[in-house]
């Protein structure tokens, strides 16, 4: 590892419309393993795996070479004429046993595709099966299900809605996310804390008219607005009951939280329900390339095959043979190498170090999440969970701060209710080792604290 200066983000001339309009990012020009090397070879630790992406790290030689090979092949066919040997391939791979009574997959090229493909499918199946009423969605506030129209209508939360709330469809409503640290009462066990949600989802279905709802989508850990939330015991059972008592589908938006980022392939095995249907993407393809998947039930299949026989959805790239080659390839790495079992033993190796580190933080107020999943909540006041005033901008702090001693992290803010409260959100690959693990906090650590001294 070197320690030569940080390329601060900087002004330069770029064509690229970057994130930012005002400064250009360091140029990335290499990777192995855990590590991203940028121009001129500083190493950059990724604990977050981009997004929670990279679940195998960087230039992994099966996966290249899957690449390579496929590409020597055949790179596309449209679907409308063709599928191919990966697609096929993936599709076992992933529904070949039929979790949860998941039987077919339909591939996309990313988290917001695939989002908007299961919400069309899932308003498709009651056309197909007569109940052209069932129109409403039902999410919850301080989720994130993408950044397209539909997605984004979707997503809870304000800040990200915002800008857009004049093109964002009225069918969508947001009900109160399990998120115990900021929701749940002080006079509440668990127990009470879930029969309030689960009152709240059914009055929701009730002012909606329950024969209206189509569906209720949440994701089984909240990833980037609230920072690896996991919700009570008996949340999802309860969600899952109210769903099939009105006749309406239920949506796991595993985005972000699936394919083994929370130790197990899908994080909804941990929570005792399976979905109707469900969203893939980041952890699939490991960030190797843009791919993503939507899940989909026996009954749903069975519905559209004895009604139209078609799914009225498609884009260009639909099952890319490249990208589930490569997709492809990533799972059969996670499987051969046992990679879960990693996901797990290192998930508690850096929820011990956390809590070591920042436990007793004056200005950490939880540290939460599953598996490599994990996340810290930074507040002004541990005593009343106040956050930070968001003008403060700590988050955007602690990532400079972070990134500048060789780390890259996912802070993120509006983690308390969509405007105020930071967090930070660690998803490191799954090949990380015990040495790395340790690595990632102690630099947190210093960039937590520098960034909350420069407050001052």
């Amino acid at each position: 590892m070197m320690d030569t200066p940080i390329a601060a983000m900087q002004p330069r001339r770029t064509l690229v419309l970057h994130r930012s309009s005002r400064l250009a990012p360091p140029m990335a020009v290499g990777g192995h393993g855990v590590w991203l090397v940028e121009q001129g070879g500083r190493e950059v630790l990724d604990a977050s795996g981009g997004a929670a992406v990279s679940c195998l790290g960087h230039q992994h030689p099966r996966i290249v070479a899957a690449i390579q090979a496929q590409a020597g092949k055949l790179c596309y066919a449209h679907t409308s004429f063709f599928t191919s040997e990966p697609a096929e391939a993936l599709a076992d791979e992933l529904v070949g046993d039929a979790p949860g009574g998941l039987c077919q997959a339909y591939f996309v090229s990313g988290g917001s595709e695939a989002v908007e493909a299961a919400l069309k499918l899932a308003r498709q199946y009651f056309v197909e099966i007569g109940q052209t009423q069932r129109s409403h969605i039902v999410a919850r506030r301080q989720s994130y299900h993408g950044n397209t129209l539909g997605a984004l209508a979707a997503g809870g939360n304000a800040w990200r809605r915002a800008p857009y709330a004049p093109l964002l469809s009225p069918a969508f409503s947001h009900v109160s996310p399990a998120f115990a640290y900021r929701e749940q009462r002080a006079d509440e066990d668990e127990a009470g804390f879930v029969a309030r949600l689960a009152a709240e989802l059914e009055a929701e279905f009730q002012r909606l008219g329950p024969d209206t709802v189509a569906a209720f989508i949440a994701e089984p850990v909240v990833g980037a607005t609230a920072g690896c939330v996991t919700a009570p015991a008996g949340y999802f059972q309860a969600v899952r009951a109210i769903c099939d008592r009105h006749g309406a589908l239920l949506i796991l938006d595993e985005v972000m939280s699936g394919m083994g980022r929370t130790g197990t392939r899908h994080a909804w095995e941990q929570e005792g329900v399976a979905p109707n249907i469900q969203a893939v993407a980041k952890g699939l393809g490991g960030g190797y390339q843009p791919i993503g998947a939507v899940l989909v039930s026996e009954r749903i299949v069975a519905a559209i095959e004895a009604g139209s026989g078609a799914f009225q959805h498609g884009h260009t790239y639909l099952a890319h043979p490249i990208a589930c080659a490569a997709a492809l390839e990533v799972q059969r790495v996670i499987r051969e190498d046992r990679l879960l079992d990693n996901v797990i033993a290192m998930g508690g190796r850096l929820e011990e170090k956390l809590v070591e580190r920042f436990g007793n933080h004056r200005h950490v107020g939880d540290i939460r999440g599953r598996g490599l999943f994990r996340a810290i909540e930074l507040v002004a006041d541990r005593a009343t969970r106040d956050p930070f005033d968001p003008a403060l901008q700590l988050n955007a702090r602690i990532r400079k701060e972070a990134f500048a001693r060789g780390l890259a992290c996912y802070p993120s803010g509006g983690t308390a209710d969509g405007r105020c409260g930071d967090h930070v959100l660690l998803a490191p690959p799954y090949i990380v080792s015990p040495a790395e693990v340790d690595l990632i906090v102690d630099r947190l650590g210093e960039a937590v604290d520098a960034a909350i001294a420069s407050l001052r």
